[in-house]
């Protein structure tokens, strides 16, 4: 997939007030922006048009806005997020993302987080976790296999999301964790398995041919840089302590 646009949101100033397992600290407001500035600036580099919506102070962890959406060509599905203080968040981006695609809106006892969500072509891998439920599996699956799409569920045992220990980095590899090799849902791709001590840099973001990645995970950089893709590093440190990552920032469509 080609992507043309991304979505984002301001963090607030209440950052520090969103949910995490993290244990790492409370975020720097000021530097969490910073840092999400410069995250713009890349994708505005690799040519999107970026939509940032302001900042919600009273949802503190709405600058994660990849929870709140599933986009493909076809159609857009609005999620029922896992953490009920996040399910205010999809009030006010869902009329944004009616501008550019058809929506269809999770019922009530459905929960996914976007997070969970990995798309590869018309394959779609959703990570079964405390924030995605099997109903809204089952739901998801409804809305969109109509449309060639299959839906394959991944029981999550370590990391709040799919998308913290798997991605998708383009030339048919997953970058993902140990504990996700052996997964036979994953077979028939080629594997960049990841060095314990760096699962974060797990969340690497492809963009266009180009790699997006976290600054300070040698092990794994020296990985990626096995594909022969342009990689560019971001400092994510402040993004990091409320459990966040690159994919995490952005709507990309």
């Amino acid at each position: 997939m080609y992507f043309t646009h991304a979505i984002t949101r301001l963090p607030a100033d209440t950052v520090a007030s969103g949910l995490t397992t993290a244990n790492a600290g409370a975020p720097d407001a000021e530097l969490t922006r910073a840092q999400f500035r410069d995250y713009v600036d890349i994708l505005l580099s690799l040519g999107l048009t970026v939509t940032t919506l302001p900042a919600q102070p009273d949802y503190p962890d709405a600058h994660f806005v990849e929870d709140t959406a599933v986009l493909m060509p076809e159609l857009a599905v609005i999620t029922n997020p896992g953490a009920p203080s996040r399910r205010g968040e999809v009030e006010s981006i869902a009329p944004v993302i009616s501008r550019f695609r058809h929506t269809v809106w999770m019922g009530e006892g459905a929960h996914m987080d976007g997070g969970d969500v990995l798309m590869v072509d018309k394959r779609f891998f959703i990570g079964l976790t405390s924030r995605t439920n099997e109903a809204g599996i089952r739901e998801f699956a409804t809305a969109v296999e109509k449309f060639g799409y299959t839906v394959s569920a991944v029981e999550v045992g370590a990391g709040l999301h799919l998308k913290s220990i798997v991605n998708y980095v383009g030339r048919n590899t997953l970058i993902l964790s140990e504990d996700s090799v052996d997964n036979p849902v994953f077979k028939g791709f080629n594997q960049i398995v990841l060095n314990p001590e760096e699962e974060y840099a797990g969340n690497t973001l492809w963009i266009n041919d180009t790699l997006i990645t976290p600054t300070g995970y040698p092990d794994t950089l020296k990985k990626l840089k096995t594909l022969g893709l342009p990689i560019i590093e971001t400092d994510t440190s402040e993004i990091r302590k409320m459990d966040g990552g690159l994919t995490c920032m952005s709507l990309r469509f």
